[in-house]
């Protein structure tokens, strides 16, 4: 019986442990095999956007979707395609394909769309605390800015 308890102990401790790295990580803890549509879209969105602050630097060019190269929806595009999701070529496509969220619902990873009217002529990469990843302009690099405007909607790939 003593083997016993000291295994169960070792346990609990091990448990304990995983909750509390998880917990300073930032993550989630789910039973084998009891992965959520939510946990699911947290996964994706995490993925892409680590892989969009990983192309930190890559030179901006119209048209580009990668591997070295991008424009605004093909940083996204190619982001999201690494996490396993498939989106549209333009921003204004990925926009009409993600489920729209309010600011206030906003996470990591959703989509940012700057917009003039109906139009949308940019997106990026929610970094969190009001930042996005994005490929902004002719002669400009990946990078993490401030959303410097309000003209903006969010949109959860799914």
């Amino acid at each position: 019986m003593t083997a016993q308890m000291d295994l169960a102990l070792l346990v609990s401790r091990a448990r304990a442990v995983s909750v509390l790295t998880l917990a300073a990580l930032g993550g989630t803890l789910i039973a084998p095999g009891g992965v959520t549509p939510a946990h699911a879209v947290t996964t994706h969105a995490t993925k892409a956007l680590q892989v969009a602050a990983s192309k930190k630097g890559s030179p901006y060019r119209y048209g580009a979707a990668g591997p070295n190269r991008f424009d605004c929806s093909g940083l996204t595009l190619y982001s999201y395609k690494r996490a396993g999701k498939r989106l549209p070529r333009t921003a204004q496509q990925q926009f009409n394909r993600t489920h729209r969220i309010s600011a206030r619902n906003r996470q990591r990873g959703d989509l940012v769309f700057f917009h003039y009217g109906g139009f949308v002529f940019h997106v990026g990469i929610y970094a969190g605390k009001g930042r996005l990843w994005h490929s902004p302009k002719t002669g400009s690099v990946v990078r993490l800015d401030r959303i410097w405007t309000n003209q903006v909607w969010y949109g959860r790939v799914r």
